[in-house]
């Protein structure tokens, strides 16, 4: 998949954003464990860089995927993994159903805003009982009258501590898993203070992604429009798993350029670091280590270019995007671990750029899916594996 002089372009202008505004600051949003979300989201408003792939009429620029995808590689370039984490989310997590299938007024009061960075996003899939089990989710939306009556609990929740408004997955009714679910628009806060019903029930610490606020909430009989739904009531289940190409696809394409630094970082500490008379990369088995690392990274970089490319053809890629987003967990679990030993006790310091590689790395194999969910997924698309009844 080439990239064009506008793809070049577009990256140009977020890494110079990046190296102004964002990787100056990231040690100090790193200790805080937030980073001031507004700030940023709208000086990349301005740029018009969160809405590429959005719809013109609402402030995007239109554009087919590729464009997103090198926004997401291009956002590797920031020395953490949790800002661009949080980018991710509001460009290619929380909004893609809304932008596809959301109402004129719900793309007018949500989408708009969130491209122009003027609101802040987070998608609320995962429960306390339901993470990768999309479809054990038990948050409900009773109907009355012309509102839902939400209820529930929704965790591991990036941007909630700062976020605007999420974009819900629920059960709106009885029935199957997979056809009694719906996506709705909940607004979180008014005038900056959360809505009745709402409550933060904490921010959760991690291992890594430190600048990611990350959180837990509470919904007690918080009421919500009908017409906020997203499209049909009863689809949310399959819009989700729509969603989740994307949001996929952005986990392998933001990994790249960041898995290409800690390999880039590590031969040139080695090169300096002096071991029995000679330089660490004097040694052939740590050429040949880091050699194959580079390729298992171009490996993944030619993978998802591939699926990009029929993506943006309008096929389903369902089965490639679950296969990247498979090969970025397990590579940015390799690639840190295999460059931090080379390191030694420097790679074992809190403030190494590869230690934090190493923490922020370690989610890729998690979150979005777990590892052996996306093979369970792939097991189904070759045929292998049959599908359970719900």
């Amino acid at each position: 998949m080439p990239f064009t002089h506008e793809h070049r372009q577009i990256q140009s202008t977020l890494k110079r954003f990046i190296d102004d505004v964002i990787n100056p600051h990231v040690d100090e949003w790193e200790a805080a464990e937030i980073f001031p979300a507004h700030e940023v989201f709208r000086e990349m408003g301005k740029l018009g860089l969160l809405g590429l792939t959005k719809p013109e009429a609402y402030g995007g620029a239109g554009l087919d995927y590729s464009y997103g995808l090198a926004m997401a590689e291009t956002l590797g370039h920031i020395t953490c993994g949790g800002v661009p984490m949080a980018i991710g989310v509001q460009t290619d997590m929380a909004t893609p159903a809304l932008a596809r299938f959301g109402s004129d007024e719900l793309r007018a009061q949500f989408l708009a805003p969130a491209i122009a960075g003027e609101q802040v996003g987070c998608i609320g899939v995962s429960e306390p009982a339901a993470g990768s089990d999309v479809a054990g989710i038990k948050t409900v939306a009773r109907k009355d009258g012309d509102d839902y009556v939400i209820s529930g609990q929704k965790m591991w929740i990036t941007n909630s501590l700062q976020a605007d408004w999420m974009c819900m997955l629920v059960n709106t009714s009885e029935g199957p898993a997979h056809k009694n679910k719906s996506l709705v628009m909940v607004p979180l806060r008014e005038n900056g203070r959360l809505r009745p019903g709402i409550e933060v029930g904490k921010k959760i610490r991690k291992i890594g992604m430190m600048s990611s606020d990350t959180g837990l909430l509470y919904f007690d009989k918080v009421r919500v429009p009908q017409r906020f739904r997203i499209g049909g009531e009863g689809q949310g289940f399959v819009y989700q798993m729509q969603q989740f190409q994307e949001e996929r696809l952005w986990c392998a394409a933001s990994t790249l350029e960041s898995l290409s630094n800690c390999i880039r970082w590590t031969i040139e500490w080695a090169q300096d670091r002096q071991l029995f008379g000679a330089s660490l990369t004097d040694q052939q088995w740590v050429q040949f280590k880091l050699a194959e690392l580079k390729t298992e990274v171009e490996s993944l970089r030619a993978l998802t270019y591939a699926a990009c490319e029929r993506y943006v053809a309008g096929e389903d890629v369902t089965e490639w995007a679950t296969m990247c987003k498979l090969k970025a967990g397990r590579l940015n679990r390799l690639v840190p671990d295999t460059c931090l030993q080379f390191w030694g006790g420097m790679g074992f310091t809190w403030e190494n750029k590869v230690a934090r590689m190493f923490r922020d790395g370690r989610l890729a194999s998690i979150g979005g899916g777990a590892d052996e969910v996306m093979l369970g997924i792939l097991a189904k698309t070759m045929g292998i594996a049959k599908r359970p009844v719900r």
